[in-house]
């Protein structure tokens, strides 16, 4: 498993959240601001993206209304090693 940090600003957290969910492989996505974690989304690996979007919505909802109270925020993102698996 690896970790990977953004740092954005408010106006531009919901966007990068939504493309980080559309890479696949995410376990996780957290946001922090001024060292804490704000929002915690855990995220199912190897779910559909589509699946991944529509139970989402909510906590882009969520996203969004934290973005708004910020100026500038981090966006950690635990990603798995393991590639999806290949349908014959």
């Amino acid at each position: 498993m690896s970790t990977e940090k953004f740092t954005v600003s408010g106006d531009k957290v919901v966007g990068k959240v939504k493309e980080i969910i559309h890479q696949g492989n995410i376990r996780r996505v957290r946001l922090i601001h001024e060292g804490k974690a704000i929002i915690d989304i855990p995220l199912s690996v190897g779910a559909p993206a589509a699946a991944v979007g529509i139970l989402a919505a909510p906590l882009l909802a969520a996203v969004g209304a934290f973005a708004a109270l910020v100026t500038e925020t981090t966006i950690e993102v635990e990603k798995t090693d393991e590639k999806p698996a290949e349908t014959k």
